[in-house]
């Protein structure tokens, strides 16, 4: 099975990329070879796709399955339609679970629950990525699948304040200062590991019957934010300083948080994944956050280089921290 991933050695991707090959699927990357992740087996086409003049290469192929990593915005995806239009069998694009109805009106979440986020423009662009997607599918048999990661890690701190990209919110625990989290702690999120979500999605790859369906990959373990972060902090060997902040106070201090908080991780969301479990019967997410989130702290010490402390969010910490104790204490 000849297989393009666009992108493929970012933090979701890589372990997927990895299983791929693993299951001997001729396995091609298109990227800028930016990311320094070297994965043995993948063909690399040296390209940005976003550029014209480093398509030529991809025209000359035909796939049995394209897979987007990097798509966001509807022009994205109306390029990829074109470019790939009789030239696959399959085209599977990255979504993202935040697409889901927000606030939702039932808390159990399954692939029939409304898209709907008008809180977070990255939703926003994503659900309107779908709907060209289905459009293409049911007019001109474009052959889509939707993927719908949530809170995917691997390389990154799944967290709501001060990770994802950046050690900074690790670097305060470590350093024995107050950290936020938002609300009171006790809504219900689910954070799953890059290799978990690849046993779900390889299993999709050239799948016949997954074309024209939509499919969220997550773990069934269920946590509250205050268990998150305790988690975190039993890993680092340290006692986490939690300062407890509504998610609307911190975005009032902070504008550039609000979307991320309101817009996603204020919710409380529960998956159903009996859909994929259903269509790759051998899916099972067996990484508790306990282990997994040791694994991502071991790589960050043998990476050093990736450990970003950043001046900016520290400041933004402070500043909120400050507001909240000048209002409340």
């Amino acid at each position: 099975m000849k297989v393009l991933f666009i992108g493929g050695t970012g933090n979701i991707s890589t372990a997927s990329s990895k299983l791929a090959i693993k299951k001997g699927i001729d396995l091609y990357h298109f990227n800028r070879g930016v990311n320094s992740a070297k994965i043995s087996g993948v063909k690399t086409i040296f390209g940005d796709i976003k550029n014209p003049k480093d398509l030529e290469e991809l025209k000359k192929h035909t796939w049995d399955v394209v897979v987007n990593w990097i798509a966001f915005l509807p022009e994205d995806i109306e390029n990829d339609i074109q470019l790939f239009k009789g030239k696959t069998k399959q085209y599977i694009f990255i979504s993202s679970a935040s697409c889901y109805q927000t606030p939702l009106s039932y808390p159990i979440i399954t692939e029939s629950t409304p898209l709907k986020n008008n809180l977070w423009e990255y939703s926003n662009n994503k659900i309107k990525c779908e709907e060209l997607l289905l459009q293409a599918y049911r007019k001109v048999d474009f052959p889509i699948t939707i993927v719908r990661p949530s809170h995917t890690y691997d390389i990154v701190i799944p967290i709501a304040i001060g990770g994802f990209n950046e050690y900074t919110t690790v670097d305060r625990i470590l350093k024995g200062k107050e950290i936020i989290i938002h609300g009171d702690g006790t809504s219900l999120w689910t954070v799953t590991h890059a290799d978990d979500f690849a046993k779900g999605f390889v299993g999709l790859l050239g799948l016949t019957q997954a074309v024209g369906h939509t499919f969220h990959i997550t773990s069934d373990e269920v946590l509250t934010w205050n268990m998150i972060y305790k988690i975190l902090a039993d890993s680092l060997g340290c006692e986490a300083k939690i300062v407890h902040i509504a998610s609307s106070f911190i975005g009032k201090i902070e504008p550039s948080f609000k979307s991320g908080l309101l817009g996603d991780k204020s919710e409380s969301v529960i998956f159903d994944n009996t859909k994929i479990k259903t269509f790759v019967p051998a899916f099972k997410a067996t990484i508790p956050f306990s282990e997994g989130i040791k694994r991502t702290l071991k790589w960050f010490d043998e990476n050093p280089d990736k450990k970003i402390i950043n001046p900016k969010t520290n400041a933004q910490i402070d500043k909120i921290l400050a507001a909240y104790k000048k209002l409340f204490y």
